[in-house]
């Protein structure tokens, strides 16, 4: 029989609101997205009409990969504050600047210096992922990760 011994219990309400948490964050950057979709829904001569449309598709797709991002990254880093026994903010706030680090400084510096896109640009996107990682591993630490916490 094969047990999940391996991975690292993490409260299940430090995944449900760390999960709204960094899904807020990241709505904040896909928000043009999804104002243009509700006006076009506004214009739409009916409700069902823009539900069979591939906007609609598009912008539901969209929501729920976020959403279900959101929540593994959650228990993502929940399972490392739990791992690393972390237990103040200033070790939570390294941490998270660490998962920053290994995981958005490569698309930031290939868009400004490979792509060439406006920095303004990148700098929204790039404060989105700070708000998902060190905001998150800030938010979880101040919430609590660890289902028995005298162990």
């Amino acid at each position: 029989m094969a047990t999940l011994h391996y991975l690292p219990p993490v409260k299940p309400s430090a995944i449900a609101l760390g999960t709204v948490f960094n899904h807020a964050a990241s709505l904040a950057v896909l928000t043009p997205l999804f104002g243009d979709t509700y006006k076009r829904a506004q214009r739409s001569n009916s409700s069902e009409e823009f539900f069979r449309s591939k906007e609609a598709a598009s912008a539901g797709a969209a929501y729920g990969s976020s959403l279900v991002g959101a929540a593994i990254q959650s228990y993502g880093v929940g399972a490392l504050i739990n791992a690393t026994g972390t237990l103040s903010y200033k070790g939570a706030a390294y941490l998270g600047s660490l998962i920053f680090f290994a995981s958005s400084a490569p698309t930031i510096i290939a868009q400004i210096v490979q792509e060439k896109r406006p920095v303004d640009n990148v700098a929204v996107g790039a404060l989105g992922r700070v708000f998902e990682t060190i905001g998150l591993s800030l938010f979880l630490t101040w919430w609590g990760t660890r289902t028995n916490p005298f162990d």
